[in-house]
């Protein structure tokens, strides 16, 4: 792709465009991985700065990105992104944002109308942003992609939504999120729920691995020789790879995150999938390999930084 904030390659029949919404230093590194130590950044420099950590600030560089998917004849997107103009007063990265990230995925040849299948990996805000848009002059949000098929996990469906009164107690955010980015598109008749795994076409399969949220999923691409996993936000951050028993601090059931990212984990590493997490800076995603207790980054994707 020429577009700077876009990149390309093709795993067997399916080829995947990354499109980047936002990157650059997020938060406080130990902040954003608590149970990676100073230690493990410094001793890791040489190879997570700067597209994955900023020594001089002790940032973890972090990437808002949407994977687009050309498979089967159709065109899948995994996450949404942020969304602009949404009022996420709590979370001051994501609130009322303006990145255009509608204009990048044209200039990468989508259009909003030609998007078949949104994959949501988890109802986080930053994963379901552009699953709706100001409808100009109705003042109502409205599904973006109005001939696509929203994927969700039921899990999460239930544990954000107004059903389970937003989790019983979370954040006023998490209501407005569901509210603006999620509910519109089931008015509107669009989601599939799923829960366990769901097969989306001879290439693509969604899995639970649950933990981050009680839905998070993974998205498993096997296509001819090929293989990927796209992991959403089981890895924030390269130091995870490392040793998976360290959770982010977003994740809601830190210990179940780790049980699902060492099973990704190891798989990946057994089967040579190229992992794909949400958020990576850089070339966005990697080979891992065993090594010792934990894992390593084996190489980077071959398209090179969004």
């Amino acid at each position: 792709m020429t577009n700077e904030s876009a990149r390309s390659i093709v795993l067997g029949d399916v080829e995947i465009i990354r499109v980047v919404e936002w990157q650059g230093p997020f938060g406080p590194a130990r902040t954003i991985v608590p149970d990676a130590g100073a230690e493990v950044w410094k001793d890791n420099e040489e190879w997570l700065a700067p597209d994955h950590w900023a020594p001089e600030s002790d940032s973890a560089v972090m990437a808002l990105q949407t994977w687009v998917l050309r498979s089967g004849g159709r065109t899948v997107l995994v996450d949404t992104g942020v969304g602009d103009g949404r009022e996420r007063p709590h979370s001051p990265q994501f609130h009322r944002r303006r990145d255009g990230l509608l204009g990048r995925l044209e200039r990468a040849g989508v259009r909003p109308e030609d998007v078949d299948v949104v994959v949501n990996t988890h109802l986080h805000a930053d994963h379901v942003g552009w699953n709706t848009r100001s409808s100009a002059g109705a003042g109502e949000w409205v599904p973006t992609f109005p001939n696509a098929r929203y994927l969700l996990p039921a899990a999460d469906d239930f544990h954000f939504g107004p059903e389970n009164a937003y989790g019983g107690g979370l954040r006023e955010e998490d209501r407005l999120i569901y509210e603006d980015s999620v509910a519109p598109v089931h008015r509107a008749g669009l989601v599939t729920l799923w829960d366990g795994s769901h097969r989306i076409d001879e290439n693509l399969v969604l899995e639970s691995a649950p933990g981050h949220t009680p839905g998070s999923a993974v998205l498993r691409l096997a296509s001819g020789s090929d293989r990927a996993v796209f992991v959403g936000d089981l890895l924030h951050s390269p130091v995870q790879i490392l040793d998976p028993a360290r959770a982010s601090c977003f994740c809601l059931d830190a210990a179940g995150a780790a049980a699902s990212r060492r099973r990704i984990l190891e798989r990946a590493a057994d089967a040579r999938e190229l992992v794909v997490p949400a958020h990576f800076g850089g070339a966005g995603a990697a080979e891992v390999r065993r090594e010792g207790t934990g894992f390593a980054v084996a190489a980077w994707a071959a398209y090179g930084r969004g």
